[in-house]
């Protein structure tokens, strides 16, 4: 599906686009020219690479997947960026990352997005909307501008994703602490692997935005560096928040090991308390009952009557002298 306006600051021109003709037709209008394609069939990429001079392999490149990058070519720039969002997965994790390509080829006065999705992505549809509605300075910047925009606003979506991630490590670490469960560690781990593909998508879009930032890229204006290199400071922040979550991750980790062994420590205590009362009462009551002999003098109970109570009275003295003993010790 393909779409396209012309803008400039005097207003919006919609172009119905139904061939090649018709895409000719809008990159030579007078303005700003913003294709918009989504899904492209052959016909259509044959249409896009003849009317823009693209490379088959840029949009090659947009169904692939590849990582983030930035090429320059002579007429156009092409970058290719990744949205991530949090959708329902398969694991106990509850959410995992889901990404989306989306390619920007940045011509003097011209822009074509590309995205793979069947719909429309939210990071390019909510500038194409604003746009439309004459909102903001959009109208009155280049191509350049209008692609600053749809990257700054992907890089915002990474900030959200990562106050939920941090959230639910904050979450997981409350539950650890509380009540210590495999459940929570096997959590804890799809968080870290979620870390891990989130990174690989944080970090080549920070080269690739600083390649803009840098003034490298003759489609980026002066005036509209300023705005990459503000975009590539919050990325900078956000590799950074990226590999804290995943010391914290690893630090949780070692909070649940900690809490597990101390617990086991904490039983075994309690089973040495246990075995330590019964070593003597055991010792006693083996020596009373081996004494059995040819006569019954060998068995005081039979000639003393209080014999059995005063064996019975201390072993419990045994018991209590122990039980202090161990409570002053702070094992019980």
């Amino acid at each position: 599906m393909i779409s396209a306006i012309v803008y400039d600051a005097g207003g919006v021109e919609h172009y119905a686009i139904d061939d090649e003709a018709d895409l000719e037709a809008a990159r030579r209008a007078p303005g700003t020219t913003w294709v918009r394609v989504s899904t492209p069939t052959d016909e259509e990429e044959r249409a896009l690479t003849k009317a823009f001079s693209l490379h088959p392999l840029e949009l090659e490149d947009v169904r692939g997947g590849v990582r983030p990058k930035t090429e320059a070519f002579d007429d156009h720039a092409f970058v290719l960026i990744k949205t991530v969002a949090l959708e329902r997965g398969e694991t106990t994790f509850d959410e995992e990352i889901r990404t989306q390509p989306i390619g920007l080829f940045i011509g003097d006065d011209w822009l074509v997005t590309v995205t793979a999705a069947d719909d429309y992505v939210p990071v390019v549809s909510d500038v194409w909307q604003s746009v439309e509605n004459q909102e903001g300075r959009t109208l009155k910047q280049g191509p350049d501008f209008a692609a600053y925009r749809v990257i700054d606003h992907a890089v915002e979506d990474y900030f959200d994703l990562l106050d939920t991630v941090g959230d639910t490590i904050e979450e997981i670490e409350e539950a650890i602490l509380a009540t210590p469960d495999e459940t929570l560690i096997e959590s804890l781990n799809d968080v870290r692997r979620d870390l891990l593909s989130f990174r690989k998508v944080v970090w080549p879009m920070r080269e690739a935005v600083g390649t803009l930032a840098r003034g490298g890229i003759d489609e980026i204006g002066d005036s509209t560096e300023k705005f990459y290199r503000d975009v590539y400071d919050h990325l900078v922040e956000i590799v950074d928040l990226t590999e804290t979550y995943r010391d914290l991750t690893r630090g949780t980790r070692d909070i649940y090991l900690n809490v597990v062994s101390q617990s086991t420590n904490e039983v075994m205590k309690r089973l040495t308390v246990v075995a330590t009362i019964f070593i003597p009462l055991t010792f006693v009551v083996g020596v009373y009952g081996m004494n059995f002999g040819e006569h019954a003098t060998n068995l005081p109970e039979l000639t003393w009557p209080y014999a059995y109570p005063a064996v019975v009275v201390g072993m419990g003295l045994v018991t209590a002298i122990l039980l202090v003993h161990f409570r002053r010790e702070g094992w019980i």
